[in-house]
């Protein structure tokens, strides 16, 4: 019979797999409703549908844009995980004054297209290499125009639009008397419905009413001729708030589960969507959920400020795990606070987490089926913790399940400091002590796989194992382990024999070779600095 060797959370008989697919027990903070209210999915049984505003494609990704794509990442696998499928479509808008404005001024000039794929680019590799789960369908604006030129006729038709003398086509806020309802606001309490960004002189001089919004821009001249494409009322381009409301559609139906984005995004943006989606007799999103965004000393972060962080950058000097921790396990809502003190303590915990998995994973490695090694789809099977799954049911409660993942964390490192103890008087305790902290092991993966920061998944995977001298490393790195075992060999002598200086040596030839000794009571163990 197993042994505990400290309290750890009992699991519930919640396997999370697809065959419980049901009503999601999901609790979400709807932004326009104002409350934490029941998930209720309009779609098929067991099908969650979400929107999820991605990148203006203007300019290198920071930390402030991968806020959101973390934090729909663990939504989106917490359902998952519960039995649901996920629809998730993320834009990208690849078509946008700044993108304009930036290919042209650059140096030399480029066209805008071309710097607009070279920015997707930059964000497709940031996503994946902070482990976010590449979207179901990924459309491009530009991919959408039929759809956008139809959608603004639709509203012409329905009273909702008009054209102005120069060929801009804008939304009559008047005509729809809900307006303002996502944001609480009110019409006549309004200057302007424009982003500052999507202001300037021609788009402005023909509204009825300045707080109308442009649905579709005439082409001018100063702008590249490929930049516009034909339709009724003339040539143009879609207004950024079009693209979202069409596809949205395209994709998931005139009505779906969930829109989400950043909080920035509320007005103007996603009032106008709602408005255009109405206005075409849709019944658009059923829940909004909104991130909170990422802060430098108190500031938002924004390249206007210049404080933004570079995902490329911050990759040089941190582990992609350590940038998912802090980043994804702050409460969505809640602001993150980035700082060197902010990412020094997620560096000590992924090691603490990591670690303890890894210790796990080799005092179970004897060559054949390691049982720590459990595939991916195994892990997800498990039972999870009552406390874990309430926390996460009620508005993806990030505190209270790090407080699970901490008290499993502590239950696993006790169990495997008294399988390091050696030997003990019994070999069915040895065994049972073994098994115990296999489950412990097991059950701190199943729980950071929610998170998406399982090291032994990827994209974490590699970089835990860089020490372990296995045939997961390669024949490289079981030479190297050789290599370093003959070090490790010889210093265990020097120290039987207390030779204190020639084991120090070796120890400081291995440190400056790049390699960590650890000495534990069952031997020396490395791994790579």
């Amino acid at each position: 019979m197993s042994t505990t060797p400290t309290e750890a959370p009992e699991s519930t008989g919640l396997a999370a797999s697809p065959a419980s697919a049901g009503a999601p027990a999901l609790r979400l903070y709807d932004s326009a409703a104002r409350a934490v209210v029941p998930l209720a999915p309009t779609a098929a049984p067991g099908l969650v549908t979400i929107y999820l505003c991605g990148a203006t494609v203007q300019g290198s990704p920071h930390i402030g844009h991968m806020r959101s794509g973390i934090a729909f990442d663990v939504l989106r696998r917490w359902l998952e995980r519960c039995g649901q499928e996920v629809r998730l479509i993320r834009n990208v808008t690849d078509i946008d004054d700044k993108i304009l404005s930036k290919s042209a001024a650059s140096q030399p000039p480029v066209p805008w297209w071309a710097w607009a794929q070279r920015f997707e680019r930059e964000f497709d590799a940031a996503y994946r290499a902070l482990g976010v789960a590449a979207p179901t369908y990924e459309p491009r604006a530009t991919g959408h125009i039929p759809e956008m030129v139809d959608l603004v006729q639709r509203l012409l038709d329905a009273g909702h639009a008009y054209i102005g003398e120069s060929g801009n086509v804008y939304y009559d806020v008047r005509s729809l008397p809900g307006y303002g309802s996502l944001t609480n606001q009110r019409l006549e309490d309004l200057a302007t419905t424009e982003d500052e960004s999507q202001l300037d002189d021609d788009v402005e001089a023909d509204k009825r009413d300045p707080r109308d919004f442009a649905l579709w821009k005439a082409a001018k001249p100063t702008e590249p001729a490929d930049a516009a494409w034909d339709a009724p009322w003339g040539r143009g381009r879609p207004g950024w708030h079009l693209e979202c409301s069409a596809m949205s559609r395209r994709y998931l139906g005139e009505t779906f589960d969930i829109h989400g984005g950043g909080i920035d995004l509320r007005f103007p943006h996603h009032e106008n969507e709602q408005a255009q989606s109405h206005g075409a007799g849709w019944g658009f999103a059923r829940h909004w959920v909104h991130n909170a965004w990422v802060t430098i000393k108190g500031e938002k972060m924004s390249k206007s400020l210049g404080n933004s962080l570079v995902v490329a950058e911050l990759l040089k000097r941190y582990d992609a795990a350590v940038l998912r921790l802090a980043l994804g396990t702050v409460h969505h809502r809640s602001t993150v606070e980035f700082s060197e003190e902010t990412l020094a303590d997620a560096e000590a915990l992924w090691e603490r987490l990591s670690g303890a998995i890894l210790r796990a994973y080799e005092f179970s490695d004897d060559g054949g089926l390691n049982p720590v090694d459990a595939p991916a789809e195994q892990v997800r099977a498990r039972a999870l913790p009552a406390e874990f799954t309430a926390a996460m049911d009620e508005d993806l409660n990030l505190a209270g399940a790090m407080a699970v993942v901490h008290a499993t964390l502590k239950a696993l490192n006790v169990a495997l400091a008294r399988v390091e103890a050696g030997p003990s008087s019994s070999q069915e305790a040895d065994a049972d002590l073994r098994e115990s902290a296999t489950v412990l092991a097991l059950d701190l993966r199943s729980q950071l796989d929610v998170l998406g920061l399982d090291p032994l998944t990827e994209p974490w995977r590699a970089g835990v194992l860089e020490g372990v001298g296995s045939s997961q490393g390669g024949a490289a790195m079981e030479t190297l382990d050789r290599l370093i075992q003959h070090d490790l060999d010889e210093r265990a002598q020097a120290r039987a024999a207390k030779d204190w200086p020639r084991a120090d040596a070796l120890r400081d030839k291995l440190t400056q070779a790049g390699v960590v000794v650890e000495d534990s009571p069952s031997g020396a163990r490395w791994h790579l600095a």
